[in-house]
């Protein structure tokens, strides 16, 4: 299992550190990982972590986009913690490569998680 870990004096986190990081929810129970982060290329702000969970021997994954304000780093758990439960990952919008291409569907998932938007 991969951990975040901020840099030594610098606060900041790479994005190796973050991809395969554990994503906890709620009730700081394990809920998955983060599969990779999806960046605006005009800002340069992150838009969203997909995280995966579920499957077996990498099959069968599913994976959810998480708008990023959503997620705080917890240095305790070297993971992030949501306020998002495992359920309603579920009942999330799906991420698929031709999602979340727009901005109109991208408010649908900020609003879903209740994340203020990067844009604004």
């Amino acid at each position: 299992m991969a951990h975040a870990t901020i840099h030594a004096n610098s606060g900041l986190i790479s994005s190796a550190d973050v991809h395969g990081a554990a994503v906890y929810g709620a009730d700081r129970e394990r809920i998955g990982q983060i599969d990779r982060l999806m960046i605006d290329a005009l800002s340069g702000k992150i838009s969203y972590a997909v995280v995966s969970f579920g499957g077996f021997l990498g099959f069968g994954h599913s994976h959810y986009p998480v708008p990023w304000p959503a997620l705080k780093y917890d240095a305790e758990f070297e993971g992030y913690i949501t306020g998002v439960t495992e359920q309603q990952l579920r009942d999330a919008p799906e991420f698929s490569d031709d999602g979340w291409l727009n901005r109109e569907s991208e408010q649908q998932g900020y609003s879903y998680y209740g994340a203020d938007p990067y844009w604004t």
